[in-house]
């Protein structure tokens, strides 16, 4: 075991604990974070891509590991958190991002397979993060989880139903478990994006561009956001700077969900 060391920034003595952490905004989170001076677990089901980001981090100076996980998997999740914090000494801080997407279709088009899948990643995923990591936190005796909704958390769009319904429902989780752990010091809160210039839509439009064109200007403020706009907010949660904020959703997307 190597007990995580404070150093500057302000996450300096934190542990964090981040699933989806291997692209995108996990990633954006990640480095982030590690910039602040957190130790990172960079837990993924891209376990290549876990250990690819944190020898990155660790080749920096600053400290960091990887975990493959499969969130829907609670054995595989129970697993990070206790190799988390065996590495790192404690836990002070989780992010459950890791999600999918599912077609783009109405109900009555979509399988049940990809809406279960929806459920087991975007949701369920979350919910054994938190259970699992909460004892850890309770002991840190002030934390910090930070649940990646989206704006669709509070607007809908033609064809997500899965989406939308389980982004939507971390809202009423972290809003349950700010009430349920006030006491113990673990404030619990929900982080949603707008449109965010990742890989991962520029699979859904075709490219980057294709995105920028078609769905920045559904944002008033003209485009998509960057990864590293969604990650500062992320640093807020966690710090010490969002101390008197809990059962929240910090909504970051360029006024998406003004119109």
């Amino acid at each position: 075991m190597s007990e995580a060391t404070a150093g500057d920034g302000r996450l300096a003595g934190k542990v964090a604990l981040i699933t989806g952490a291997a692209d995108g905004i996990g990633r954006a989170i990640t480095e982030q974070f590690s910039a602040e001076g957190a130790a990172v677990a960079v837990a993924d089901i891209n376990g290549e891509g876990a250990e690819a980001l944190a020898a990155r981090i660790r080749a920096a100076g600053r400290q960091a590991m990887a975990i493959a996980c499969d969130v829907s998997e609670s054995g595989a999740v129970r697993h990070a958190v206790e190799q988390c914090v065996a590495n790192f000494g404690y836990l002070t801080t989780v992010v459950g991002g890791a999600a999918v997407l599912t077609p783009v279709v109405p109900i009555d088009a979509l399988s049940e397979d990809d809406w279960q899948r929806a459920l087991d990643v975007n949701l369920t995923g979350c919910f054994l993060l938190c259970k699992h990591a909460v004892p850890h936190l309770k002991a840190a005796q002030g934390s910090s989880v930070i649940l990646i909704a989206s704006q669709m958390a509070r607007v809908a769009s033609e064809g997500q139903a899965a989406y939308c319904a389980t982004k939507g429902a971390l809202t009423q989780l972290a809003k349950t478990m700010a009430l349920d752990y006030a006491a113990d010091r673990i404030r619990v809160n929900t982080l949603s994006p707008g449109g965010i210039a990742t890989g991962r839509l520029a699979k859904r439009f075709g490219s980057l561009e294709q995105a920028q064109r078609i769905w920045g200007p559904k944002h008033p403020l003209g485009r998509l956001g960057e990864p590293e706009e969604v990650a500062r907010s992320a640093v807020f949660l966690a710090s010490e700077d969002s101390s008197f904020m809990t059962g929240s959703d910090l909504l970051i997307d360029g006024g998406y969900s003004a119109w």
